[in-house]
């Protein structure tokens, strides 16, 4: 019953989270809104997804140079506390859009998560490729 008022049918101003996303404009359309919490949560499964490949590289006995391996896990391990970050910080900006009736924020640091993957997955090659040639 917090955050609402005795019926249940409107929020109470100022006691939902976060206040400087609530605070600001009107209540969007719930289909706009939950469409931007099915894309928080989509970035979620790729955090989740991104520190299961971490644990998995140093976990697994691969043929990859340990140094190498153990950088490439860093590296999927940064990118997912960057995709919860982005998680977090996209749907934000996207709701107080929506409450404001302004455009939408861009992709903005999500390009960067590419960066880090391709970043991994190249360490990843280059330590095989050196543990096959030595």
């Amino acid at each position: 019953m917090s955050g609402t008022d005795l019926e249940g049918d409107a929020p109470v101003p100022g006691r939902r989270f976060p206040r400087h996303v609530y605070t600001v404009g009107s209540e969007p359309d719930p289909r706009f809104t939950l469409a931007n919490e099915r894309t928080f949560l989509a970035w979620i499964r790729t955090a989740l997804a991104l520190l299961a490949v971490a644990g998995a590289l140093l976990a697994l006995d691969l043929p990859v140079r340990t140094g190498w391996q153990w950088c490439g896990a860093m590296l999927f391990a940064l990118a997912s506390v960057g995709a919860a970050a982005w998680a977090w910080w996209a749907w934000a900006g996207t709701e107080r859009a929506l409450r404001l009736r302004r455009p939408l924020p861009g992709l903005g640091p999500g390009a960067g998560l590419v960066v880090l993957v391709a970043l991994g997955l190249l360490v990843l090659v280059v330590g095989l490729v050196l543990d096959e040639v030595g």
